[in-house]
Protein backbone atom coordinates (compact mmCIF):
# COMPACT_ATOMS: atom_id res chain seq x y z
CA UNK A 1 0.00 0.00 0.00
CA UNK A 2 1.41 3.42 -0.92
CA UNK A 3 2.35 5.91 1.73
CA UNK A 4 -0.34 8.43 0.71
CA UNK A 5 -3.23 5.95 0.63
CA UNK A 6 -5.16 5.60 3.87
CA UNK A 7 -5.42 2.11 5.25
CA UNK A 8 -8.34 0.40 6.92
CA UNK A 9 -9.58 2.02 10.14
CA UNK A 10 -8.12 0.23 13.15
CA UNK A 11 -10.38 -1.23 15.78
CA UNK A 12 -10.03 -0.58 19.48
CA UNK A 13 -7.62 -3.53 19.92
CA UNK A 14 -5.40 -2.39 17.05
CA UNK A 15 -6.73 -4.87 14.45
CA UNK A 16 -8.19 -3.47 11.18
CA UNK A 17 -11.99 -3.47 10.91
CA UNK A 18 -11.90 -4.80 7.32
CA UNK A 19 -9.30 -7.00 5.71
CA UNK A 20 -8.02 -6.65 2.16
CA UNK A 21 -10.28 -9.43 0.87
CA UNK A 22 -13.32 -7.81 2.48
CA UNK A 23 -12.47 -4.43 0.96
CA UNK A 24 -12.16 -5.98 -2.50
CA UNK A 25 -15.50 -7.75 -2.05
CA UNK A 26 -17.13 -4.46 -1.06
CA UNK A 27 -15.60 -2.18 -3.69
CA UNK A 28 -15.30 -4.75 -6.48
CA UNK A 29 -12.42 -5.51 -8.78
CA UNK A 30 -12.57 -3.61 -12.07
CA UNK A 31 -9.85 -5.78 -13.57
CA UNK A 32 -12.08 -8.86 -13.64
CA UNK A 33 -14.88 -7.20 -15.61
CA UNK A 34 -17.44 -7.69 -12.83
CA UNK A 35 -20.02 -5.20 -11.64
CA UNK A 36 -18.59 -2.38 -9.63
CA UNK A 37 -19.05 -3.12 -5.93
CA UNK A 38 -19.75 0.47 -4.91
CA UNK A 39 -22.43 0.68 -7.61
CA UNK A 40 -24.08 -2.36 -6.08
CA UNK A 41 -23.96 -0.68 -2.66
CA UNK A 42 -25.62 2.44 -4.06
CA UNK A 43 -28.17 0.37 -5.95
CA UNK A 44 -29.08 -1.48 -2.77
CA UNK A 45 -30.29 1.82 -1.31
CA UNK A 46 -32.99 2.27 -3.94
CA UNK A 47 -36.54 2.15 -2.68
CA UNK A 48 -38.19 -1.25 -2.87
CA UNK A 49 -41.69 -0.25 -3.92
CA UNK A 50 -44.56 -2.16 -2.38
CA UNK A 51 -46.60 -4.63 -4.36
CA UNK A 52 -50.26 -3.97 -4.99
CA UNK A 53 -51.94 -7.39 -5.33
CA UNK A 54 -55.27 -6.01 -6.51
CA UNK A 55 -53.54 -4.16 -9.35
CA UNK A 56 -52.54 -7.49 -10.87
CA UNK A 57 -56.21 -8.52 -10.91
CA UNK A 58 -57.16 -5.19 -12.50
CA UNK A 59 -54.61 -5.68 -15.28
CA UNK A 60 -55.81 -9.23 -15.83
CA UNK A 61 -59.34 -7.87 -16.27
CA UNK A 62 -57.94 -5.24 -18.65
CA UNK A 63 -56.21 -7.92 -20.74
CA UNK A 64 -59.43 -9.92 -21.15
CA UNK A 65 -61.48 -6.78 -21.85
CA UNK A 66 -59.05 -5.60 -24.54
CA UNK A 67 -59.16 -8.98 -26.25
CA UNK A 68 -62.87 -8.54 -26.91
CA UNK A 69 -62.96 -4.80 -27.59
CA UNK A 70 -60.00 -4.82 -30.00
CA UNK A 71 -61.58 -7.65 -31.96
CA UNK A 72 -64.60 -5.42 -32.47
CA UNK A 73 -62.41 -2.41 -33.21
CA UNK A 74 -60.25 -4.07 -35.86
CA UNK A 75 -62.61 -6.77 -37.14
CA UNK A 76 -59.70 -9.19 -36.91
CA UNK A 77 -58.70 -12.06 -34.64
CA UNK A 78 -56.88 -10.27 -31.81
CA UNK A 79 -55.01 -11.92 -28.97
CA UNK A 80 -53.86 -9.80 -26.02
CA UNK A 81 -51.35 -11.12 -23.50
CA UNK A 82 -49.62 -9.50 -20.55
CA UNK A 83 -45.84 -9.72 -20.68
CA UNK A 84 -45.15 -8.47 -17.18
CA UNK A 85 -45.52 -5.80 -14.52
CA UNK A 86 -42.69 -4.01 -12.75
CA UNK A 87 -41.90 -0.96 -10.62
CA UNK A 88 -39.33 1.61 -11.65
CA UNK A 89 -38.64 5.31 -11.61
CA UNK A 90 -40.52 7.42 -14.09
CA UNK A 91 -37.39 9.15 -15.40
CA UNK A 92 -35.69 5.83 -16.08
CA UNK A 93 -38.68 4.68 -18.11
CA UNK A 94 -38.80 7.82 -20.27
CA UNK A 95 -35.10 7.46 -21.08
CA UNK A 96 -35.71 3.97 -22.45
CA UNK A 97 -38.80 4.65 -24.58
CA UNK A 98 -38.03 3.45 -28.13
CA UNK A 99 -38.56 5.84 -31.02
CA UNK A 100 -40.67 6.31 -32.96
CA UNK A 101 -43.50 5.66 -30.52
CA UNK A 102 -46.73 7.43 -29.67
CA UNK A 103 -47.18 8.45 -26.05
CA UNK A 104 -50.79 9.05 -25.04
CA UNK A 105 -51.25 11.20 -21.94
CA UNK A 106 -54.50 10.57 -20.10
CA UNK A 107 -56.06 12.21 -17.08
CA UNK A 108 -57.78 10.55 -14.14
CA UNK A 109 -60.17 13.23 -12.97
CA UNK A 110 -61.44 11.38 -9.91
CA UNK A 111 -57.87 10.96 -8.65
CA UNK A 112 -56.69 14.36 -9.95
CA UNK A 113 -53.60 12.96 -11.67
CA UNK A 114 -52.23 11.59 -14.93
CA UNK A 115 -50.95 8.42 -16.55
CA UNK A 116 -49.23 7.32 -19.74
CA UNK A 117 -50.09 4.80 -22.46
CA UNK A 118 -47.30 4.09 -24.95
CA UNK A 119 -48.07 2.49 -28.33
CA UNK A 120 -45.02 1.21 -30.17
CA UNK A 121 -44.59 1.76 -33.88
CA UNK A 122 -45.19 -1.91 -34.76
CA UNK A 123 -48.68 -1.80 -33.29
CA UNK A 124 -49.44 1.55 -34.95
CA UNK A 125 -48.49 0.17 -38.38
CA UNK A 126 -50.46 -3.03 -37.73
CA UNK A 127 -53.63 -1.15 -36.73
CA UNK A 128 -53.36 1.13 -39.75
CA UNK A 129 -52.85 -1.88 -42.02
CA UNK A 130 -55.86 -3.71 -40.59
CA UNK A 131 -58.24 -0.73 -40.54
CA UNK A 132 -57.32 0.38 -44.06
CA UNK A 133 -57.83 -3.03 -45.67
CA UNK A 134 -54.44 -4.71 -45.57
CA UNK A 135 -54.32 -8.34 -46.64
CA UNK A 136 -54.42 -11.01 -43.99
CA UNK A 137 -51.26 -12.96 -43.39
CA UNK A 138 -48.96 -10.13 -44.51
CA UNK A 139 -46.80 -8.32 -42.00
CA UNK A 140 -47.39 -4.59 -41.72
CA UNK A 141 -45.06 -2.46 -43.82
CA UNK A 142 -42.69 -0.50 -41.61
CA UNK A 143 -40.71 2.54 -42.63
CA UNK A 144 -37.86 3.07 -40.19
CA UNK A 145 -36.88 6.54 -39.11
CA UNK A 146 -39.90 8.52 -40.36
CA UNK A 147 -42.40 10.22 -38.03
CA UNK A 148 -45.99 9.04 -37.87
CA UNK A 149 -48.42 10.63 -40.29
CA UNK A 150 -51.63 12.39 -39.28
CA UNK A 151 -53.69 9.38 -40.40
CA UNK A 152 -51.61 7.05 -38.25
CA UNK A 153 -51.94 9.39 -35.29
CA UNK A 154 -55.73 9.65 -35.73
CA UNK A 155 -56.14 5.87 -35.85
CA UNK A 156 -53.81 5.48 -32.86
CA UNK A 157 -56.00 7.92 -30.88
CA UNK A 158 -59.02 5.73 -31.59
CA UNK A 159 -57.05 2.70 -30.38
CA UNK A 160 -56.04 4.56 -27.19
CA UNK A 161 -59.65 5.55 -26.50
CA UNK A 162 -60.75 1.92 -26.73
CA UNK A 163 -58.00 0.82 -24.33
CA UNK A 164 -58.79 3.61 -21.83
CA UNK A 165 -62.47 2.64 -21.83
CA UNK A 166 -61.44 -0.93 -21.00
CA UNK A 167 -59.12 0.36 -18.28
CA UNK A 168 -62.00 2.30 -16.71
CA UNK A 169 -64.11 -0.85 -16.74
CA UNK A 170 -61.28 -2.90 -15.24
CA UNK A 171 -60.94 -0.50 -12.29
CA UNK A 172 -64.70 -0.35 -11.71
CA UNK A 173 -64.82 -3.05 -8.96
CA UNK A 174 -62.06 -1.20 -7.09
CA UNK A 175 -63.22 2.39 -7.60
CA UNK A 176 -65.53 4.10 -10.12
CA UNK A 177 -63.09 6.06 -12.26
CA UNK A 178 -62.80 7.45 -15.77
CA UNK A 179 -59.55 7.55 -17.75
CA UNK A 180 -59.86 10.40 -20.25
CA UNK A 181 -57.50 10.79 -23.22
CA UNK A 182 -55.86 14.22 -23.22
CA UNK A 183 -53.13 14.42 -25.87
CA UNK A 184 -50.75 12.44 -28.04
CA UNK A 185 -47.00 13.10 -27.94
CA UNK A 186 -44.06 11.78 -29.96
CA UNK A 187 -41.29 13.24 -27.77
CA UNK A 188 -40.95 11.60 -24.33
CA UNK A 189 -39.89 14.93 -22.80
CA UNK A 190 -43.34 16.36 -23.52
CA UNK A 191 -45.06 13.37 -21.91
CA UNK A 192 -43.60 13.86 -18.41
CA UNK A 193 -46.67 13.41 -16.22
CA UNK A 194 -44.60 12.86 -13.07
CA UNK A 195 -41.21 13.80 -11.64
CA UNK A 196 -38.29 11.73 -12.84
CA UNK A 197 -37.51 10.30 -9.40
CA UNK A 198 -41.08 9.26 -8.60
CA UNK A 199 -42.03 5.60 -8.61
CA UNK A 200 -44.41 4.19 -11.18
CA UNK A 201 -45.96 0.87 -12.17
CA UNK A 202 -45.18 -0.36 -15.69
CA UNK A 203 -47.28 -3.08 -17.30
CA UNK A 204 -46.50 -4.43 -20.76
CA UNK A 205 -49.11 -5.94 -23.07
CA UNK A 206 -48.63 -7.75 -26.37
CA UNK A 207 -51.34 -7.33 -29.01
CA UNK A 208 -51.21 -9.94 -31.73
CA UNK A 209 -53.25 -10.00 -34.97
CA UNK A 210 -52.17 -13.13 -36.84
CA UNK A 211 -48.76 -12.20 -38.31
CA UNK A 212 -49.05 -8.59 -37.20
CA UNK A 213 -49.07 -6.89 -33.85
CA UNK A 214 -47.08 -4.83 -31.40
CA UNK A 215 -46.76 -3.71 -27.82
CA UNK A 216 -48.68 -1.51 -25.41
CA UNK A 217 -47.13 -0.13 -22.24
CA UNK A 218 -49.25 1.34 -19.44
CA UNK A 219 -47.46 3.60 -16.95
CA UNK A 220 -49.23 4.61 -13.74
CA UNK A 221 -47.30 6.70 -11.18
CA UNK A 222 -47.76 5.60 -7.59
CA UNK A 223 -48.99 9.13 -6.84
CA UNK A 224 -51.86 8.53 -9.27
CA UNK A 225 -52.81 5.31 -7.48
CA UNK A 226 -52.54 6.82 -3.99
CA UNK A 227 -56.31 7.56 -3.60
CA UNK A 228 -57.09 3.84 -4.04
CA UNK A 229 -53.93 2.45 -2.45
CA UNK A 230 -55.80 0.79 0.43
CA UNK A 231 -58.14 -0.96 -2.00
CA UNK A 232 -55.22 -2.11 -4.18
CA UNK A 233 -53.49 -3.69 -1.18
CA UNK A 234 -56.29 -6.26 -0.89
CA UNK A 235 -55.53 -9.84 -1.80
CA UNK A 236 -58.80 -10.50 -3.65
CA UNK A 237 -61.70 -8.52 -5.08
CA UNK A 238 -64.28 -9.29 -2.38
CA UNK A 239 -62.02 -8.72 0.58
CA UNK A 240 -63.62 -5.42 1.51
CA UNK A 241 -67.07 -7.08 1.50
CA UNK A 242 -66.15 -9.88 3.90
CA UNK A 243 -68.05 -10.13 7.22
CA UNK A 244 -67.55 -12.19 10.35
CA UNK A 245 -70.97 -12.57 11.97
CA UNK A 246 -69.54 -14.32 15.06
CA UNK A 247 -67.15 -11.45 15.73
CA UNK A 248 -69.86 -8.86 15.09
CA UNK A 249 -72.19 -10.54 17.61
CA UNK A 250 -69.45 -10.76 20.21
CA UNK A 251 -68.44 -7.14 19.67
CA UNK A 252 -72.05 -5.98 19.96
CA UNK A 253 -72.54 -7.84 23.25
CA UNK A 254 -69.34 -6.42 24.71
CA UNK A 255 -70.27 -2.89 23.69
CA UNK A 256 -73.62 -3.18 25.47
CA UNK A 257 -71.76 -4.17 28.64
CA UNK A 258 -69.32 -1.28 28.43
CA UNK A 259 -69.52 1.21 31.28
CA UNK A 260 -69.47 4.93 30.52
CA UNK A 261 -69.05 7.80 32.93
CA UNK A 262 -71.68 10.57 32.59
CA UNK A 263 -70.96 13.97 34.10
CA UNK A 264 -73.90 16.01 35.44
CA UNK A 265 -73.16 19.66 34.70
CA UNK A 266 -75.07 22.07 36.95
CA UNK A 267 -73.51 25.26 35.61
CA UNK A 268 -70.52 26.56 33.68
CA UNK A 269 -68.79 29.89 33.95
CA UNK A 270 -65.57 31.46 32.70
CA UNK A 271 -63.07 32.81 35.23
CA UNK A 272 -59.74 34.55 34.76
CA UNK A 273 -56.72 32.40 35.46
CA UNK A 274 -55.64 34.83 38.18
CA UNK A 275 -58.95 34.28 40.00
CA UNK A 276 -58.53 30.51 39.81
CA UNK A 277 -54.96 30.71 41.15
CA UNK A 278 -56.11 32.89 44.04
CA UNK A 279 -58.72 30.39 45.27
CA UNK A 280 -58.10 29.12 48.77
CA UNK A 281 -59.69 26.63 51.07
CA UNK A 282 -63.06 27.94 52.26
CA UNK A 283 -63.71 30.19 49.23
CA UNK A 284 -67.10 29.93 47.57
CA UNK A 285 -67.99 29.84 43.90
CA UNK A 286 -71.54 30.98 43.26
CA UNK A 287 -73.42 28.97 40.64
CA UNK A 288 -75.71 30.90 38.36
CA UNK A 289 -78.45 28.27 38.49
CA UNK A 290 -81.74 27.91 40.32
CA UNK A 291 -82.79 24.64 42.08
CA UNK A 292 -85.30 23.83 39.31
CA UNK A 293 -83.00 24.72 36.38
CA UNK A 294 -82.28 21.86 33.94
CA UNK A 295 -78.89 20.15 34.03
CA UNK A 296 -76.83 18.61 31.24
CA UNK A 297 -75.47 15.07 31.04
CA UNK A 298 -72.09 15.00 29.32
CA UNK A 299 -69.79 12.21 28.14
CA UNK A 300 -66.29 12.84 26.84
CA UNK A 301 -66.97 16.60 26.53
CA UNK A 302 -70.07 15.92 24.42
CA UNK A 303 -73.48 17.07 25.69
CA UNK A 304 -75.86 14.13 25.31
CA UNK A 305 -79.01 14.83 27.34
CA UNK A 306 -80.81 17.47 29.33
CA UNK A 307 -82.72 16.60 32.50
CA UNK A 308 -84.14 17.66 35.85
CA UNK A 309 -82.19 17.18 39.04
CA UNK A 310 -84.05 15.53 41.91
CA UNK A 311 -83.85 12.86 44.59
CA UNK A 312 -84.82 9.22 44.66
CA UNK A 313 -84.88 7.76 48.15
CA UNK A 314 -81.53 8.79 49.65
CA UNK A 315 -79.72 9.42 46.35
CA UNK A 316 -79.52 12.32 43.94
CA UNK A 317 -81.10 11.48 40.58
CA UNK A 318 -81.50 13.03 37.13
CA UNK A 319 -84.58 12.50 34.98
CA UNK A 320 -83.77 12.82 31.28
CA UNK A 321 -86.18 15.15 29.50
CA UNK A 322 -84.54 15.82 26.12
CA UNK A 323 -81.83 14.50 23.80
CA UNK A 324 -79.37 17.17 22.74
CA UNK A 325 -77.76 15.39 19.76
CA UNK A 326 -78.70 12.89 17.07
CA UNK A 327 -77.88 9.28 17.96
CA UNK A 328 -75.53 8.80 14.98
CA UNK A 329 -73.66 12.00 15.79
CA UNK A 330 -73.34 10.95 19.43
CA UNK A 331 -71.90 7.56 18.47
CA UNK A 332 -69.32 9.16 16.20
CA UNK A 333 -68.37 11.72 18.86
CA UNK A 334 -67.95 9.06 21.57
CA UNK A 335 -65.78 6.92 19.29
CA UNK A 336 -63.58 9.94 18.55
Amino acid sequence: MSAGAPGPSPAADGEPLLGQAELEALLGDAGHGGDDGMRRVVGAGLVAYERLPMLEIVFDRLMRAMTGSLRGFTGDNVDVSMEGMSSLRFGDYLEGVPRPALLAVFRVEEWDNYGLLVVDSALVYSVVDVLLGGRRGNAAMRVEGRPHTSIERALAERLVSVVLDDLSEAFKPVSPVRFRFERLEVNPRFAAVSRGGNACVLSRFRVGMEDRGGGLELVLPYATLEPVREALLQQFMGEKLGRDSIWETHLGEELRLTELALDVVLDEQTMPLSAVLSLRRGDRITLDASPDAPVKLRCNDVDLFEGDLGRRKDRLAVRITRELRDAAVVAAAVEG
